[in-house]
């Protein structure tokens, strides 16, 4: 169990969720590949200080997120889930980037609205505060099982119609094509770490705890127009980044 790290208390940070975090980082760098399985609930008990109903909070949550499952008799056993690769690059794409990973694909509109851009969206967008934008929620899933959840802005003098669009054929790039826009590229990718909130923890299908990625990216036409800026949070169990020059 070495390299697991100690807990924190009077954080804010529940305990069992901290410990869930911890052997979820363990289980990502390969710290129990040698048995397959979890230490026993006494040993963690030891090792974060902590009583084993605090550990088994822990181990439950992982169990509902399909990291581990607990086996009679056994212990918990860690369930092995090939995460996802999406390369970033250039032409940032997520049908394209994980092709081959899934048999399907699947992209849901959740809710539309045209609205006044704020300072943030007008300062990815290089619009005026105020100017007009379409804002799109949207989830991807690979085999049926949800992978991000983004919000995304588009001009709207230019790209009005993109929530229609993008229902209809549920991906950002066919939108693109048949407005009008047929290649864009990525220009700018930022990436950070965060836990869930109750909305991702609903439309991901997470519990709480969980860890996302988190993405603010701006797409540019060829003449490097700006014509989509996307925060977009993923499951950080199921994806895994891959940044290509």
């Amino acid at each position: 169990m070495a390299g697991l790290k100690q807990v924190q208390r009077q954080t804010g940070v529940a305990l069992w969720r901290q410990i869930a975090d911890r052997i979820r980082e363990a289980i990502t760098r390969g710290a129990y590949d040698e048995t397959g399985m979890v230490p026993p609930e006494t040993a963690l008990a030891e090792q974060f200080g902590v009583n084993r109903h605090t550990v088994r909070s822990a181990l439950a949550a992982l169990a509902q997120e399909g990291i581990v499952r607990a086996v009679q008799g056994r212990g918990t056993l860690i369930e092995r889930r090939e995460r996802l690769n999406f390369p970033i690059s250039k032409r940032t794409r997520f049908t394209t980037g994980i092709s081959g990973q899934a048999r399907e694909t699947r992209g849901f509109l959740l809710a539309a609205a045209e609205e006044p851009a704020d300072a943030e969206v007008a300062r990815w967008l290089k619009m005026c505060p105020g100017d007009a934008v379409v804002r799109i929620e949207t989830t991807r899933e690979a085999d049926k099982r949800p992978v991000s959840r983004a919000t995304s802005w588009f001009p709207a003098a230019r790209f009005g119609d993109i929530a229609e669009t993008y229902r209809k054929t549920e991906s950002i790039t066919k939108a693109f094509a048949l407005l009008g826009l047929q290649d864009y590229v990525r220009a700018t990718t930022e990436i950070t770490a965060a836990h869930a909130d109750a909305g991702d923890i609903a439309d991901l299908e997470l519990t709480p705890g969980a860890i996302l990625l988190i993405t603010k990216a701006m797409n540019t036409d060829l003449d490097g127009v700006p014509v989509q800026y996307s925060i977009t949070r993923f499951a950080a169990d199921r994806v895994q980044f891959t940044i290509e020059n």
